[in-house]
């Protein structure tokens, strides 16, 4: 039996979720879910480290690096084929109010959900 996936660690969920072409219908729709999300945010964003980001995101580093690859292709996909890519879900759990260290600036440690998670 395999273990169960342990929550990754988020700031605070995306403002916008939802993006795709301006012009003409949307070619298919990729799903980005939200550790992927935040895995994109600390390392092209904030300019993290590997090693810097699993720290925040409490797992091991090849962790965070095949999420951001998997997060990397997904935009890409969404880019190439004109398609809606779509922020929602995946295994992951808000920042405790203790953490403050970790919070991103922009949302200022106001977050939509306490410390759910999706996807299970």
């Amino acid at each position: 039996m395999p273990r169960p996936r342990k929550g990754r660690r988020v700031c605070c969920l995306p403002p916008h979720s939802v993006f795709g072409p301006l012009h003409g219908p949307p070619q298919g729709e990729v799903v980005m879910t939200v550790d992927e999300y935040e895995s994109i945010r600390l390392l092209d964003l904030e300019g993290l480290t590997q090693e810097e980001a699993a720290e925040r995101m409490e797992v091991a580093r090849t962790t965070v690096q095949r999420i951001y690859a998997t997060a990397r292709q997904k935009v890409a996909q969404a880019l190439y084929e004109g398609a809606v890519l779509r922020i929602e879900g995946g295994d992951y759990e808000l920042y405790s109010a203790d953490q403050e260290a970790y919070g991103c600036g922009r949302c200022r440690r106001k977050r939509r959900g306490f410390g759910r998670r999706h996807g299970m």
